[in-house]
């Protein structure tokens, strides 16, 4: 990994590292697969602390301009898969 994750100094440091825990299960995605239980887990919590739509769409664009990996994908197929399900791209 050769980039740094999108932050605002306005988190707290339990909230950034809620934030880069999410990114990672996005990486996960891809890399390896995610049970879609872990994934909702960190996409709830990174709600939490990102609840707006514009917020959550900038942010999550500056992550995959940075890393390829495209948050709005994993979770759209999220939404879509079974409880259970693994999520891999």
């Amino acid at each position: 990994m050769d980039y740094q994750y999108p932050i605002s100094h306005q988190w707290s440091t339990e909230e950034t590292v809620d934030v880069i825990n999410f990114f990672q299960s996005v990486e996960r995605a891809y890399e390896k697969g995610i049970t879609r239980n872990d994934l909702m887990q960190a996409y709830r919590r990174f709600k939490e602390i990102v609840p707006g739509k514009a917020d959550e769409k900038n942010i999550c664009n500056e992550f995959e301009e940075v890393s390829g990996y495209s948050a709005y994908q994993v979770v759209k197929k999220m939404r879509q898969a079974a409880p259970e399900e693994k999520i891999q791209f």
